[in-house]
Formats: C-alpha cells, sequence, structure tokens
C-alpha cells in the first residue's frame, strides 16, 4: 500500500498534497492614521485654547517690576554715596525699557502665533515651537501620553507621540526648540495650562473625554 496518495505514480508529497504548505496570509499589522502639520492650529475644532495676554502680560510685568527693585536698591545707594555720581539712576529707566521690550516681543510672539491646544475626538492640534503658529496634528492612536509637567513659573500639558519620528521633518529650528523642550518637559509637543484662555481643569476635562481611553492621561 503506499505511503500516501500518489506515490504509486512516482508524485512526492508537494504534488500529492498540493496545498499542503499553504497557511492564510497574514494580515498587515495595523498603523494609526498619519500625522499632519500646518503654520496655524485650525480654530474649527471641538474644543480650543488659545493663549491669554492678560494671564502672561501680568505675569511678565510683575516680574520685569521686581527685577527693576533689585536693581533700583543697590543703585540708589551706590549714587546717595559720599562720591556717587546721581547719573547711574539713568541705569535704571534704561534697564527697565529693555526688559519692556523683551516683554513686548514675548507677548507679540505669543499672541500672533494663534491657539495653543485643540482638541477634537479624531485626535489633537499641538504647537511644534512654543513661540511660532507651527502645529502638528497627531490622532489619539498615535499618542502615547498627555501629562503635565511644571517648570518654574509655568505648566505644561505635555503631549508624548508613539512614535519619537513624529514631527522629525519640520526644519532645524523646530529640531532645536523640541531639543529644548525635550529636555525640560521630556517632549517636544506642549501646550500652557497656566497662562491660556481655559482653566487647566478644562483642559484635562477635554483631553479625558475626546481620547476616550485611547491613550494614557496623567
Amino acid at each position: 500500500m503506499p505511503a500516501y496518495p500518489g506515490a504509486q505514480a512516482g508524485w512526492g508529497p508537494q504534488q500529492a498534497y498540493p496545498n499542503a504548505g499553504w497557511s492564510p496570509a497574514q494580515p498587515p499589522a495595523w498603523q494609526p492614521p498619519p500625522s499632519r502639520t500646518a503654520k496655524r492650529i485650525p480654530e474649527d475644532q471641538p474644543f480650543v485654547a488659545r493663549p491669554s495676554l492678560r494671564k502672561r502680560g501680568l505675569a511678565l510685568g510683575g516680574l520685569t517690576l521686581f527685577i527693576g527693585l533689585v536693581l533700583a536698591c543697590p543703585l540708589g545707594l551706590a549714587a546717595s554715596g559720599e562720591n556717587g555720581d546721581a547719573g547711574i539712576l539713568l541705569a535704571i529707566p534704561l534697564i527697565m525699557l529693555f526688559f519692556a521690550l523683551v516683554v513686548g516681543l514675548q507677548l507679540w510672539l505669543v499672541s500672533s502665533g494663534g491657539p495653543v491646544l485643540a482638541v477634537g475626538p479624531a485626535g489633537l492640534w499641538i504647537k511644534t515651537r512654543p513661540t511660532r503658529g507651527q502645529a502638528i496634528w497627531l490622532p489619539w492612536e498615535a499618542v502615547d501620553q498627555v501629562y503635565r509637567r511644571r517648570w518654574g513659573l509655568e505648566k505644561m500639558l505635555c503631549v508624548k507621540a508613539r512614535d519619537p519620528r513624529a514631527g522629525g521633518d519640520l526644519g532645524a529650528f523646530t529640531a532645536l526648540d523640541a531639543g529644548m523642550q525635550q529636555a525640560f518637559f521630556g517632549t517636544g509637543f506642549t501646550a500652557t495650562v497656566v497662562y491660556a484662555d481655559r482653566t487647566e481643569q478644562e483642559i484635562m476635562d477635554a483631553v479625558w473625554r475626546y481620547s476616550a481611553g485611547r491613550c494614557r492621561v496623567a
């Protein structure tokens, strides 16, 4: 009796069982939708957080005033001495003017950059540079974690993508900004929760609601 069907005709196992080595094709691994970039975060999303110039202006103005007072005390003492020169007091308004120009420039950069965060059912928009409008859209499936981190007076909502290469092709200046952000906050995608026109609780509630468990939120 032949060992297998077709052995009497001189067939080999593959000819006797033409489908013996066949296995169903494996489906391709699922990939999240690709991210995309824009020069400015669109404002047509269900939840949008914009920069608050009032909050930031008060904070920077108070800091400038504090620095002016700190500098005025030693300069005033030096000018009031026996050999003091009252002309040295002119340095105080010049220093204050310099800091005022720096504060004004920062406020202009922040205000001209548009929203800092936009959240919707499919994903979120977040800036790739802190003082520019350039932004990236990440679907929730491409987000690994959303968390908060404080640095000095600032507190940031930080978004960490699953793919570390996300946003890596946005240019040298973006790479420099992202590197600095990475050192301070662990990611290059951040949005302020202190100097925004929405409260921190409102921002986090929107992230929790729209992410719907598709990424970690802390």
